[in-house]
């Protein structure tokens, strides 16, 4: 294979994963069908939310969810909140993502872009454009009226088969932070819930842990309303699995050894398999990725991680010079070392690092570069990626 003849790469950096390379989540797919779904579709309301780390895979979870739930009978609306602040917000994406809903049964989508066109856009060749003061005007009524609204959604496509509308709110980190979106959850939860009929809805929220707890914060009863469905890190064989699956997908063959490298540092994280699997695919010039490959592509995809995150995030975060040489010297503990204890770091430490150790520390969690780790003292690196590139600045940075 040459440069000259690579068709499209199978990675998708940065996007939810295609359904037909997804691998692993058996438990938790089998759960949100289970659980979530095959209820909605029997009209009893369910509310879940997937919990995981930042590119552990929620939003290819949510893509998934979607195709599947689509084929039993839910219409999906996938509103992804980011940059959205206030509950208008909140309405006026839904409503859009509404007008964009449809997915595999094209009459279905016809059928909600015909009915909504006649208020907020109009059908032209491409589909609705939607006119911005319309969407202004009604969003405010769809963020206090969604049981209706959504209500009516099913009841529109009900003759085309559909029982019950999946709502994914997806990219929650602002939101959460705004009080009222805790109690408009749980209004919207319990209003549904005590309504007869009931609106056959799966809402369905992604996040991290931390955005849970600050919605609870805001108001406690939030606490109980989410069947949490966890996203761990993916085992070392759903690594190869993908790895082998996505290479095949484009005729190209993985040897042994360059497999359990890409997937040892891809800790477990398909936002990292990706960024590394599309490293090697454009590296590699004849069609068989080798040990050599893999590791050149690990140190490319670690400057592109530490370009797009450490950079802009922690080393500019880190201001103080006594910071960024704790840094260097936690790092060169080694590249795979993925966790360390404050015994380990202290004594390589200046009297002056030694006094603001502590603080570097809570600054690093805060910036999700570490986390604690089990036995007291210790701390571990959230991505090997991250992990990797600090340990290639330090050994190129002088002391």
């Amino acid at each position: 294979m040459t440069t000259n003849t690579k068709g499209k790469s199978p990675f998708y950096p940065g996007q939810p994963v295609p359904v037909e390379l997804f691998v692993g989540r058996t438990s938790q797919i089998d759960r949100i069908m289970r659980r979530g779904v095959a209820q909605v579709a029997a009209g009893k309301p369910v509310s879940m939310y997937v919990q995981g780390e930042y590119g552990i895979g929620k939003s290819s979870i949510a893509g998934l969810v979607q195709f599947m739930a689509e084929r039993e009978g839910l219409h999906p609306i996938y509103a992804p909140l980011g940059g959205a602040e206030t509950l208008e917000d909140v309405g006026a994406r839904i409503l859009e993502a509404t007008v964009q809903s449809g997915g595999m049964d094209a009459s279905r989508t016809e059928r909600v872009r015909n009915w909504l066109a006649k208020s907020i856009g109009e059908q032209t060749l491409f589909g609705v454009t939607i006119h911005a003061d319309a969407l202004r005007r009604d969003a405010p009524s769809i963020a206090a009226g969604l049981l209706p609204f959504l209500g009516e959604v099913q009841k529109r496509l009900a003759e085309t088969g559909i029982k019950g509308v999946l709502l994914i709110l997806d990219e929650i980190n602002g939101i959460t932070s705004n009080a009222k979106f805790s109690h408009w959850i749980k209004g919207l939860v319990d209003t549904n819930a005590l309504a007869r009929p009931p609106v056959p809805l799966l809402l369905m929220l992604c996040g991290v842990e931390d955005r849970r707890r600050e919605m609870i914060a805001h108001h406690q009863p939030v606490d109980r309303i989410f069947d949490v469905v966890e996203i761990e890190p993916l085992t070392m064989d759903e690594m190869k699995v993908f790895f082998a699956r996505a290479f095949g997908s484009v005729g190209m063959r993985i040897e042994p050894d360059a497999l359990d490298r890409l997937a040892h540092y891809s800790a477990g994280f398909p936002k990292i398999m990706h960024l590394l699997g599309d490293s090697v695919y454009w590296l590699d010039q004849d069609g068989v990725i080798d040990l050599k490959e893999a590791m050149i592509g690990v140190i490319m995809a670690a400057e592109e991680v530490g370009k797009k995150y450490v950079d802009q995030q922690v080393y500019k975060a880190l201001r103080s010079a006594d910071y960024h040489s704790i840094l260097r010297k936690i790092a060169k503990l080694g590249p795979d070392q993925m966790s360390f204890t404050k015994a380990q770091v202290a004594g390589g430490l200046s009297e002056t690092e030694k006094r603001k150790f502590n603080n570097f520390l809570q600054k690093m969690k805060s910036l999700r570069v570490l986390r604690s780790g089990e036995v007291q003292g210790e701390y571990v690196f959230n991505m090997r990626m991250v992990r990797l590139y600090i340990w290639l600045q330090s050994t190129t940075a002088k002391e």
